[in-house]
C-alpha cells in the first residue's frame, strides 16, 4: 500500500509525561517504551466526540479510546493505573488545547462572578512529585496494596451507580415494610461492593515466612481479621489516595480583591471542552 502524501501532516506528540508509577503495575507488554518519558499526541475529531456522548463516558469506553488515540504507547488502556489517570488526562488536555483551562467561579465574600484561567502544568509537577506507599506494616506481617486500574474502577463504578438507582426507586416505594426490606437487600449489595474495592487493592501480605498472593486466601484473611487491621490498610490506602487530589488553585477577585483557595475536578465530561 503507498504512503498517504498527507501523512506529514498527521499529529505529532505535543508533550512528553513521566507516569508516576512507572510502569510498575502493568502487565508486561502494556506499554512501549520508557513510562518515563510517554508521548501525549492531541485529540482528534472523533476522540472529541467521543467525550460528548454520555453512554460512552458512563461506561469509561470513551476514555479508553481517547487514552488509546492519544497515548498510543499504551497498548491497553484498560490496564491505566489510576494513579497514572488523571495525569494523563491532564496532558491530553494540554496537548490538544494548550496548557490553560477556564473555570468559573463565584467570589466568596462579594458573590462576584469571575472566569480564571488555570495552568494545568501546575497538575503535570504535581503528580510528577507524588508517590505511592505500597507497604502497610502490621505488626508481623506486611500488607502490599496496589492501585486499582482503569478497568477495576469502572467496574466498581458502575457497580455503586446501579446500586444507587436501585436506592432512588426504593425510596419511591409507599409500602414502608417493603421499603425497609428492599434497602437492607441493598446496603448489603454495598457493603459487599466497598469490600470487594478494598480487597482488589490488595496485592499479597508477607508473612515473613511466606508471601501470600492468591485472592482466595486474601479474601478470606480480610473477612476474618480484626477490624483494627483492617481500618490500618484502609487509612494507607486513603492517604495514598489524597496525595492525587489536585491542589486547590488561589484565585483573586477583580471586584473587592477577596482570595478564594478553588479545587479543579477533573470530569471528562467538560475537563476536554475548548478553554
Amino acid at each position: 500500500m503507498a504512503n498517504n502524501p498527507l501523512q506529514q501532516y498527521f499529529r505529532q506528540p505535543k508533550i512528553f509525561v513521566s507516569l508516576p508509577s512507572q510502569g510498575i503495575y502493568y502487565t508486561p507488554g502494556t506499554i512501549n517504551g520508557d513510562p518515563t518519558r510517554l508521548p501525549v499526541f492531541g485529540m482528534t475529531g472523533m476522540d472529541e466526540i467521543l467525550f460528548k456522548t454520555p453512554d460512552a463516558l458512563l461506561s469509561g469506553e470513551s476514555t479508553a479510546k481517547v487514552i488509546n488515540s492519544c497515548c498510543p504507547a499504551i497498548t491497553d488502556p484498560w490496564q491505566v493505573s489510576t494513579v497514572d489517570l488523571d495525569l494523563l488526562l491532564s496532558a491530553i488536555r494540554i496537548a490538544t488545547f494548550g496548557n490553560e483551562l477556564a473555570i468559573g467561579h463565584k467570589c466568596s465574600k462579594c458573590g462576584t462572578e469571575h472566569d480564571y484561567n488555570i495552568d494545568l502544568t501546575r497538575f503535570i509537577e504535581h503528580y510528577s512529585t507524588c508517590e505511592f506507599d505500597n507497604r502497610v506494616v502490621l505488626d508481623d506481617l506486611a500488607v502490599i496494596i496496589k492501585p486499582l486500574n482503569y478497568k477495576q474502577n469502572t467496574d466498581f463504578s458502575l457497580r455503586n451507580f446501579a446500586i444507587q438507582q436501585k436506592l432512588y426507586q426504593i425510596n419511591q416505594l409507599s409500602d414502608t415494610a417493603e421499603q425497609q426490606q428492599a434497602s437492607s437487600k441493598l446496603f448489603e449489595e454495598l457493603t459487599e461492593l466497598r469490600n470487594d474495592i478494598f480487597t482488589a487493592q490488595i496485592e499479597s501480605i508477607d508473612t515473613g515466612k511466606t508471601v501470600v498472593t492468591q485472592r482466595e486466601f486474601i479474601e478470606e484473611w480480610v473477612n476474618n481479621v480484626d477490624l483494627d487491621i483492617v481500618d490500618r490498610v484502609r487509612d494507607h490506602i486513603e492517604k495514598n489516595q489524597k496525595q492525587w487530589i489536585p491542589p486547590a488553585q488561589t484565585v483573586k477577585c477583580d471586584a473587592c480583591g477577596h482570595e478564594d483557595r478553588v479545587l479543579i475536578e477533573l470530569d471528562q465530561s467538560n475537563f476536554f471542552g475548548k478553554a
